[in-house]
């Protein structure tokens, strides 16, 4: 028996993943509210590993680009990890994004519509991107698992299929990170 793997299969994928990110981005927050002093350390040591903010709006531009370009190239490959991997990405993701909007919230020094400017612009186009990375991911393995023929063909076939997706969200990365690094701090008076 053979999987028809269509559009509407992957539009269900895609739908799942960014309700898996919002629903963890909102147990974050809930995690974060209960849990106020280990939001602040995580967010903290999330700042140390990614560094200070640069001067350069361009060096910021590449800086989250390539960043986002390899969370989605890992997105795409660890779809083969039994299709599990984009789905464990995106929770942590999710997760991740509840915990920081928090522990911002608790420093003061941001108010509530600065975080959602800051976040909202360029949200609207990178999680999409992750999420289409994801169902990459997913479709390639099973394409390779319901897939006709041989396993090499299937894998193939699954793989011209990933690398479409994938580069859809690449170019929106692209998008994402000129919003983030060029607009987000204008309009959200973080700059």
């Amino acid at each position: 028996m053979t999987l028809k793997l269509g559009k509407k299969s992957s539009r269900r994928i895609f739908i799942m993943l960014l309700s898996v990110f919002l629903g963890l981005a909102f147990i974050g927050y809930v995690f974060a509210v209960g849990n106020p002093n280990a939001a602040v350390n995580i967010t903290q040591k999330i700042g140390e590993e990614i560094g200070p903010v640069s001067d350069s709006d361009f060096k910021n531009f590449v800086m989250i680009f390539t960043n986002n370009s390899m969370v989605v190239a890992f997105m795409v490959l660890s779809g083969l990890l039994f299709g599990l991997g984009p789905w464990f990405i995106m929770a942590f993701n999710g997760f991740i994004v509840g915990v920081v909007v928090r522990a911002v919230q608790l420093t003061g020094n941001i108010s509530a519509t600065q975080i959602l400017l800051g976040l909202i612009p360029h949200g609207i186009v990178e999680i999409p991107a992750l999420a289409i990375a994801g169902t990459a991911g997913i479709m390639w393995y099973q394409e390779i698992v319901h897939g006709e023929g041989e396993i090499g063909r299937r894998f193939k076939i699954g793989a011209l299929k990933a690398l479409k997706l994938f580069g859809i969200s690449v170019l929106l990365l692209i998008v994402a990170a000129f919003i983030e690094a060029y607009v987000t701090p204008s309009i959200a008076g973080i700059g």
